[in-house]
């Protein structure tokens, strides 16, 4: 099994089974809701499975919940966020508690990155 077929079958399974806050999100994003931009969700980029991505914007979303907290994981998503931006990406992090919480908030800054990459 190629690798690219590995990754494949693990964002699928991803999407079978999406973190509630990712599920929520998706809601707001899916089928050019959010001012007729196209996201796909758990794609592949890389050697990464990100959270969403909108290729025409060339924007990726992660939505972080508590374990991304640790040192270890910032150090892993800084790296990730670096190859990602390599990639010709603009990451945007959000966290489970700001979808939770603030989803209209969350959908306006997906739309300044969109709207001025780097700025958010």
């Amino acid at each position: 099994m190629t690798a690219e077929t590995k990754t494949g079958n693990r964002a699928a399974r991803l999407r079978a089974e999406p973190a509630w806050a990712e599920s929520k999100l998706w809601q707001a994003l899916r089928g050019r809701r959010l001012n007729g931009w196209k996201f796909r969700r758990q794609s592949p980029i890389d050697r990464f499975i990100v959270d969403f991505v909108c290729h025409d914007a060339k924007l990726v979303i992660e939505v972080d919940g508590a374990t991304h907290g640790t040192a270890d994981e910032r150090e892993r998503d800084r790296l990730r966020t670096l190859v990602l931006e390599t990639c010709g990406f603009h990451v945007l992090r959000v966290t489970n508690a700001d979808v939770y919480d603030n989803l209209d908030g969350v959908r306006e800054t997906i739309l300044m990155a969109i709207a001025q990459p780097g700025a958010v």
